[in-house]
């Protein structure tokens, strides 16, 4: 693959590629554990090395990639309990977005949401994976941009690390994400009603929901690696 960018500055010149390498590993292009090759990938930007490692180091600052000396840059791997640690931090952000979405949002973004409920429960339906990872961080972004606080931008690529990159390397499943849907429709359902309180709850009850789960399959490890 060959990307070339024309740039306009040497701080847009990061922001582009950090952004670049980004979308490459949402998209699985670069997946957990594979091997950032600077050399290679310079050569298709069509830039230098240097710029380049600025870029890794805003990664590897995101949790998206790691640089061990003798091993080069990887993309970082689904850790488990530090996927516990974001999904903590995911529940009490999650819950905001939805209180102040519930206080903001316009009747063109309610209905945007709604949309995307049928259009998920469609997927689901036809059990397309990547297709619901995609629609489910579209979901939760549409919230946080409903919600009008400049605060939660960081949830994006918090989000993103979570849901999209290495929440799914631990047993998606149909089952999973057909309940995720109904409760992402309660969410809705309470921010369209203009119940702050209730679509905090909600949307906190959803994320501890997928943290419970993925608790449940570390402490079932431990025990398998115990026996």
């Amino acid at each position: 693959m060959t990307q070339t960018f024309e740039w306009r500055s040497q701080s847009r010149l990061l922001d582009e590629i950090a952004q670049a390498l980004r979308e490459r590993i949402y998209a699985g292009i670069y997946a957990p554990g594979a091997t950032l090759r600077q050399e290679r990938i310079a050569a298709e930007f069509g830039i230098s090395r240097t710029p380049l490692r600025e870029a890794l180091r805003v990664l590897e600052r995101d949790g998206l990639v790691v640089n061990k000396p003798g091993s080069g840059v990887r993309v970082a791997t689904a850790d488990l309990p530090k996927l516990l640690d974001a999904y903590a931090v995911r529940e009490a952000m999650d819950g905001v977005a939805a209180r102040n979405a519930a206080e903001r949002a316009t009747a063109p973004e309610i209905k945007a949401l709604v949309k995307q409920i049928e259009q998920q429960q469609k997927v689901v339906e036809r059990w397309d994976p990547a297709a619901y990872t995609q629609s489910n961080v579209v979901f939760h972004e549409a919230i946080v941009s409903a919600s009008r606080n400049t605060s939660l931008s960081s949830l994006g690529p918090l989000l993103r690390m979570t849901s999209q990159v290495f929440a799914p390397a631990f047993s998606l499943s149909s089952e999973r994400a057909s309940t995720a849907v109904t409760e992402h429709r309660m969410i809705v359902e309470a921010i369209a009603g203009r119940n702050p309180d209730e679509a905090e709850k909600v949307a906190r009850a959803h994320i501890h929901a997928t943290a419970t789960r993925l608790k449940a399959l570390l402490e079932e490890r431990e025990t398998d690696n115990e026996a």
